[in-house]
């Protein structure tokens, strides 16, 4: 990737999250239609978050005060320590705006605003509470992609047929197994499984729609019917 295409990738991020801290003081999500359901993940990462944010703001008070006296570095890194602040929160600000969706044909796996995987329901092939603690991120491109929160992992979703999972920088990864976490992870699971279960039904019954019209479009009865329900002329006795 060129170094052009990875700084304006860099710079959508950067605008993603902090169009999130709007999004998170107006208590609005990014990205969750109606009929669909939200899994948070950002609570397991929260108070860590909130520990770094507060470590940071007393970090900026204490430089503050330290470069009184010269008023040019105190304003460079005034702006250097406010935008970190910013930062941190805004990487809590993402994960609360954009969860996890489960809607009615896909499931959306996002990593706050860096990255999100769609996965289509009928690819999946099972879906498990499995509760991993992840000691680092994979980086080989191999066919496991790991959306982890606080170093953890509670959902395993293993596939039927891969999908591309895209990474910030736009590195494409095809993956066969996808594991995130939820914070009500297992009421998670049933939920996928639930909408997995409502896919397959709506395809089944499409599926018997169809082949009841193209028996009726060939003159032949229907399932149930009759020959005079399906246009068949009858011989009087």
């Amino acid at each position: 990737m060129s170094r052009g295409s990875a700084l304006r990738r860099l710079a959508a991020h950067e605008g993603r999250w902090l169009m999130s801290l709007a999004w998170w003081v107006a208590r609005r999500r990014i990205g969750v239609a109606p009929g669909e359901r939200a899994l948070g993940y950002a609570g397991a990462q929260a108070a860590i978050v909130y520990g770094l944010a507060f470590v940071c703001v007393v970090e900026t008070v204490g430089i503050g005060v330290l470069l009184a006296g010269k008023a040019v570095v105190h304003e460079v890194m005034l702006f250097v320590d406010g935008y970190t602040v910013l930062t941190v929160l805004g990487l809590q600000a993402a994960a609360v705006t954009r969860p996890h969706v489960l809607g009615a044909a896909e499931l959306r796996l996002r990593d706050g605003a860096r990255r999100e995987i769609r996965i289509p329901l009928e690819r999946i092939a099972s879906v498990r509470y499995d509760l991993r603690f992840v000691r680092e991120q994979r980086e080989d491109g191999g066919e496991v992609a790991e959306l982890a929160v606080a170093g953890q992992t509670s959902v395993t979703v293993e596939l039927s047929a891969p999908v591309v999972a895209v990474r910030l920088l736009g590195r494409r990864e095809t993956v066969r197994t996808v594991r995130f976490h939820a914070d009500e992870a297992r009421a998670a699971v049933t939920a996928v499984r639930e909408g997995m279960a409502a896919r397959a039904a709506m395809r089944e019954g499409a599926g018997m729609r169809e082949a009841a019209g193209a028996l009726e479009a060939e003159g032949a009865p229907g399932p149930g019917g009759t020959p005079e329900a399906a246009g068949t002329p009858v011989k009087q006795a």
